[in-house]
């Protein structure tokens, strides 16, 4: 059955796929550049039998996957993937499955530090400075006696406030759905909307996008934060109203922000956020470490393999 099953490993940027997995005795291509052209993405995908996706790097809606006669199998990195028309799957029978795992949350939480101390001391301007052959540049601050305000305490959202709390600041929470006893339990301070963003010296976002939480932190949201403070976001773009954070960075109505998500991904070169510095940009690397690599490469690599022996594991209903 493996004869003539060919598979498409996509958006591969780092070229890294084929050394995580066990793809021996498979007939396995990776494409290191993301191809954002429909009609591109359908002509380079038609000869494929399985199509490997890695988060919601390339979405696979239903009017793609009924052009793709050959295609029988999709699997996607974590356990699920809003950016793929599973329905549409099921109606033209295409098996979809997926891996377990933490599916990257520990690497996100960590990101999300790594970006709010990049923005207190200033870490990327002062390499610059020493690289063009400066010194130092501006004034950072601590975190120390600061206040982080989480928007959803999810996984990742409450597995801040630990480290929060070591670092020694005071940690504030809310989302529509939260109650004062559950923040109360993870050791955050339940506050109302308002209060939240007009008090916090760090927001950051930790919500799943879904349709509800589209457009969730509003314009209204970021004009009421200080113009001191930063605002943090590694989970979707789209939970943010992205015009009115370029505006608000623009004007200098809040000192930074640290983002690794983006509306249209990977970043347009004229996009507006590459030329703001008051920004720490990354390119969408929260999950993307060995550790997580590790863990999703081998799992899809199984996936193939038992929808080719007549048993698919970890189907996506």
């Amino acid at each position: 059955m493996t004869e003539g099953f060919r598979v498409a490993i996509l958006d591969d940027y780092q070229g890294v796929a084929l050394s995580y997995g066990a793809w021996g005795g498979l007939d396995v291509t990776p494409f290191r550049e993301h191809i954002a052209d429909e009609e591109a993405l359908v002509a380079t995908l038609e000869p494929y039998a399985a199509v490997l996706v890695m988060r919601e790097r390339t979405p696979l809606p239903g009017r793609v996957l009924r052009r793709l006669p050959r295609l029988k199998l999709i699997v996607t990195s974590g356990a699920g993937n809003a950016s793929i028309d599973v329905a549409a799957a099921r109606e033209l029978g295409v098996t979809v499955c997926g891996t377990g795992g933490r599916g990257g949350a520990d690497s996100t939480a960590e990101l999300t530090w790594a970006l709010m101390l990049a923005l207190a001391r200033r870490v990327p301007v002062q390499d610059a400075a020493i690289r063009s052959g400066g010194w130092q540049d501006g004034v950072g601050v601590m975190l120390a006696g600061r206040t982080l305000g989480i928007v959803g305490l999810g996984r990742i959202g409450s597995s801040l406030v630990p480290v929060a709390h070591a670092f020694g600041m005071r940690v504030t929470a809310w989302s529509r759905n939260l109650t004062p006893e559950r923040a109360a339990e993870v050791g955050a301070e339940y506050v109302p909307r308002e209060e939240l963003y007009a008090t916090a010296d760090f927001v950051t976002v930790h919500l799943k996008l879904t349709p509800e939480s589209r457009g969730y932190v509003t314009r209204q949201d970021l004009f009421r934060m200080k113009p001191t403070a930063f605002f943090v976001n590694t989970s979707r773009a789209g939970l943010v109203d992205t015009g009115a954070l370029i505006e608000a960075l623009r004007d200098h109505r809040i000192a930074g922000a640290g983002l690794d998500v983006f509306d249209i991904e990977p970043l347009p070169a004229d996009d507006p956020l590459r030329t703001l510095p008051n920004t720490v940009l990354t390119p969408h690397v929260g999950y993307v470490t060995d550790e997580t690599y590790a863990d999703f490469y081998p799992q899809m690599a199984e996936d193939v393999r038992a929808y080719l022996a007549g048993s698919p594991i970890r189907e996506i209903p």
